[in-house]
């Protein structure tokens, strides 16, 4: 009995073995031992590739209503007869430049936002070629000198001035002449004779984090601006996550109280020569050389970084670029440009 007790346990572990002992619970005997399906993978679903976002050249910003339509540059002035200037807060890009006396004109360009009136408007510096010579599209002006006019008419600009009987202009009765001539932008828009946008001017970042001043400068709390009459500073708003515009530490401000500001402020070292020009008391304009190379300083979101800036023609836009040999981004959104002397400004940062 015992042998067949020994037998019997033999046969049982030998048929345990036969089956594998699953947990599956045993199989008879003599049935087929199959192995279980291997699952076929689910494929991961593919995104779709998404089509780049269109931005106004200009600015960077998303372009959610594209509409082709020429940049309208316009000169304004910036004496405290001019101010608060009207429309200023509505350009994409302003330029600031040293005129007669060593105070500043700005040059300001339009083209994302059309405000309804824009002014005082002021008379073509020798300069204004170098400026709007990239943007293809019209310069408007209360007037200026013939050599002037003829240089900027060479250079393939289209003028529109006030001098000239061309529409859109009127005289304001809450100034005295002559800052009191403003103009309205539709008119100006409608007399261009170029009908495509502007070529970009900067390079932009697709977000304000990843422009170079954050990436590569280092912070600053404001910018602050010396030419030989005037000192305009910009400080940084972390709340309003933008510069925020001063002349000589008043703030500056449209005809509605809100101060005027910008996502970037260019600042570039450059050289003043006198021009054969003559003011009205027989010294010569001074032109700014708006070709050739020289240092620059880019401030946005808040960060500061050293840049190099040129410009090969004067046709051609200007080029910054950084340390390391690469474009300078910008934070998306408005520009404005200081064109600071070399020799008689100076630009000053705190951190």
């Amino acid at each position: 009995m015992a042998g067949r007790r020994r037998w019997a346990a033999t046969l049982a572990v030998t048929l345990c073995a036969l089956v594998a002992c699953s947990g599956a619970g045993p199989k008879s005997v003599g049935e087929a031992v199959t192995a279980e399906p291997t699952p076929t993978p689910t494929p991961t679903p593919t995104a779709e590739p998404t089509e780049p976002v269109a931005t106004w050249p200009l600015t960077g910003l998303p372009m959610e209503e594209g509409e082709s339509r020429p940049a309208v540059a316009v000169k304004i002035e910036n004496t405290a007869m001019a101010r608060p200037q009207t429309g200023l807060d509505e350009a994409d890009v302003v330029w600031e430049e040293m005129v007669e006396g060593g105070i500043t004109r700005f040059n300001a360009i339009f083209h994302s936002r059309l405000p309804e009136v824009v002014g005082p408007i002021r008379s073509l510096r020798p300069m204004d070629a170098g400026i709007v010579g990239s943007l293809g599209g019209p310069q408007v002006i209360s007037g200026g000198q013939q050599l002037f006019l003829s240089s900027v008419r060479e250079a393939g600009i289209q003028l529109i001035s006030h001098d000239a009987g061309d529409a859109g202009f009127f005289r304001s009765s809450d100034r005295r002449a002559p800052h009191n001539l403003y103009g309205r932008t539709a008119d100006f828009l409608a007399q261009a004779g170029a009908a495509d946008p502007p070529p970009e001017q900067f390079a932009f970042a697709a977000e304000a984090d990843g422009a170079t001043a954050v990436r590569a400068g280092e912070p600053a709390t404001a910018v602050r601006l010396r030419f030989p009459q005037t000192s305009p500073g910009w400080t940084w708003d972390p709340e309003g996550g933008r510069w925020e515009r001063d002349e000589a530490g008043s703030a500056a401000t449209t005809p509605e109280g809100a101060v005027l500001g910008a996502q970037n402020v260019v600042v570039l070292r450059v050289q003043v020569v006198a021009s054969a020009g003559r003011d009205q008391s027989g010294n010569a304009v001074p032109e700014t050389v708006m070709t050739g190379t020289g240092e620059a300083l880019v401030a946005s979101a808040g960060h500061t970084v050293a840049a190099t800036w040129s410009k090969p023609d004067v046709g051609d836009p200007v080029t910054l670029t950084a340390a390391d040999g690469t474009d300078v981004e910008l934070a998306p959104g408005s520009t404005w440009v200081e064109l600071v002397p070399v020799d008689r400004g100076g630009v000053d940062v705190e951190r």
